[in-house]
């Protein structure tokens, strides 16, 4: 069984703003980005544009509870919910399966350097280091860091009733989400799905992590595929959740469809020099012939090697306009590639193109593509 499948709802938030059509503005014009080169020199980032939290989780006790990515996902959730028209639609959101990409919950900067501190003069490091974090750290805090209680925030201040999954492992828990909603609901087994992920970029933890790894740019902003000077990763706060379902079911209610989500794959290289490149070429090809006026959307991380084989594997692709969402709101780890399949959507949903394909291989491991045609 192989059913059409449908993008009926957009919720995407970034440092641009919120909406479709802030988004589809500045696909077409290339940007500009917003970047913040000072607040974790030397590293910039794309900082997330305040959002009226109000709109979207009416009560203060539910964003108090939240990080500050999840209340981005669950808010994102809401205005993918409200475009496709299903926010007050109570039997829809009973059966409306939820699939979050997700990273770990966030660190209490103040405790971990209190306790890192005083490690730097303890005699018994570890018995210190047990006292502190049974004495300091709240119970509460590790219920946060569960990555699911996306999912389950969505579901408490949304309504939804369906089931829920959420996936994790960086880049690649964005493409398996996505696909995983396109193959379930291409093969019968869901008729209404909402997927996608959220990445909180200004988090001094995450930083450090990315640069003990090397993945970092350091200085000025610069384009993805233009960062020879300084290769790396410039991380962005964006968030972006996907209303999916099935086209007998989208025209039965006569939703408005943004564009039809024809293809969804994902790999595993080796990351053999020229491995990211062949991946990706295999990927594509198995779509079919793309069209010369083919959107291409990359979700390329910036990091040295990598970048340049996505790019030569874009190359193949004949005279497709290429757009880095690097370049718009900076690279969003998890909610990568969902942010992208938003992207590709509102450009094919305001007439910028007939068809987009959407590319994006992780800063260490997986690769990942799609097609999406105008509905």
């Amino acid at each position: 069984m192989k059913r059409d499948v449908v993008i009926t709802g957009i919720g995407i938030v970034s440092s641009l703003g919120e909406g479709i059509g802030i988004h589809a503005q500045a696909l077409a014009a290339g940007g500009p980005p917003v970047v913040d080169a000072a607040a974790f020199a030397p590293y910039p980032v794309h900082p997330l544009k305040a959002l009226e939290l109000d709109l979207q989780i009416p009560k203060k006790s539910d964003q108090r509870q939240m990080e500050p990515w999840q209340r981005l996902g669950v808010y994102a959730a809401g205005v993918a919910l409200d475009d496709a028209g299903l926010k007050q639609d109570a039997d829809a959101k009973a059966m409306l399966q939820v699939i979050v990409a997700a990273g770990g919950g966030e660190r209490d900067h103040g405790v971990d350097a209190a306790i890192l501190t005083d490690l730097r003069g303890a005699n018994a490091a570890g018995s210190l280091l047990n006292e502190r974090l049974m004495g300091d750290l709240r119970p509460t805090l590790f219920l946060a860091q569960l990555s699911n209680l996306l999912a389950g925030n969505i579901a408490i201040v949304h309504g939804v009733t369906g089931a829920s999954r959420t996936f994790m492992g960086e880049e690649q828990a964005g493409v398996d989400a996505i696909r995983t909603a396109h193959a379930r609901i291409a093969a019968g087994q869901a008729e209404v799905m909402l997927v996608g992920g959220a990445y909180n970029a200004e988090r001094r933890d995450m930083l450090l992590l990315f640069e003990l790894g090397g993945y970092l740019r350091k200085g000025d902003f610069a384009p993805v595929f233009a960062r020879e000077d300084a290769p790396g990763i410039i991380t962005g706060s964006a968030a972006a959740f996907l209303v999916i379902e099935s086209a007998e079911r989208a025209a039965a209610r006569g939703a408005k469809t943004h564009a039809r989500l024809e293809h969804v794959a994902a790999t595993r290289s080796r990351r053999a020099p020229g491995s990211v490149e062949a991946a990706l070429r295999a990927l594509i090809a198995g779509f079919g012939t793309a069209p010369p006026e083919a959107l291409a959307i990359s979700a390329a991380t910036g990091t040295a090697g990598i970048t340049a084989e996505e790019a030569a594997a874009i190359a193949t692709l004949p005279q497709a306009k290429r757009i880095a969402t690097g370049d718009l709101v900076g690279h969003t780890l998890e909610a990568a590639f969902p942010v992208s399949i938003a992207l590709a959507a509102a450009a094919l949903s305001t007439g910028q193109a007939g068809e987009a394909l959407v590319t994006g291989a992780g800063h260490w491991r997986g690769e990942g593509a799609a097609r999406l045609v105008r509905a």
